[in-house]
């Protein structure tokens, strides 16, 4: 993490705007969190933003609430993890005021502090070694080095075990199409995709086959 990029703990207002507005503003922070093994934190360097209710076709709340995307319609500054492929967990931190949906996929980081902790929930059983821009670059890898799970669903991140800080002044960076998204959502008409140009930590871009503009 650069000793030049000036970090401040954001209230929970910061997360009342759109994850259009807070996914980029979400570049360069830190969220921190810690278990009985110790703490991670990751330098967040790539994220997604996501919108619901018919305005986003790629998101999971594009035809409204569900039992599965009830925590994205909840209180701004909450995870919403869920599962996915079958063996994944991903994560997303709430925006936007109660009652709509919008929430910022945490897609990719570089791993700050705890790097040997994260290693080992990377490597498995096996302890095979995991490269260091490898350990959060992709947002299941990310959940796995951080120790997070589907249980952190809800989860408040103004109290422990997260602590999350964010950028003074916004980093510059890049915008594409999301990565692995099927149908128009995939397409260049949501290029709602933001990372911090030139980090390893990024996850390289996959289109997904079904994706169309």
């Amino acid at each position: 993490m650069s000793s030049e990029t000036a970090l401040f703990r954001p209230d929970r207002e910061f997360f009342l705007a759109s994850s259009l507005e807070v996914a980029p503003r979400l570049l360069g922070g830190v969220l921190r969190h810690e278990s009985p093994d110790g703490p991670v934190s990751l330098r967040l360097t790539e994220v997604e933003a996501y919108i619901g209710d018919g305005a986003d076709p790629g998101s999971h709340a594009f035809r409204g609430r569900t039992r599965r995307n009830a925590v994205m319609y909840g209180p701004p500054g909450h995870l919403y993890a869920y599962f996915t492929y079958g063996m994944h967990v991903c994560a997303n931190i709430v925006c936007s005021p109660e009652g709509e949906a919008s929430a910022v996929l945490l897609r990719g980081a570089e791993v700050v502090e705890g790097a040997g902790l994260a290693e080992v929930r990377r490597g498995g059983p096996s302890g095979r070694r995991v490269p260091v821009r490898d350990l959060a670059r992709g947002p299941a890898r990310l959940v796995v080095a951080a120790g997070m799970s589907l249980a952190d669903d809800g989860a408040d991140l103004f109290e422990a075990p997260f602590d999350l800080q964010v950028p003074v002044e916004q980093q510059d960076y890049a915008t594409g199409p999301r990565t692995g998204v099927s149908g128009a959502g995939g397409g260049a008409a949501f290029p709602w995709r933001y990372w911090l140009p030139d980090e390893p930590t990024v996850s390289p871009y996959k289109r997904h086959p079904k994706s169309h503009d």
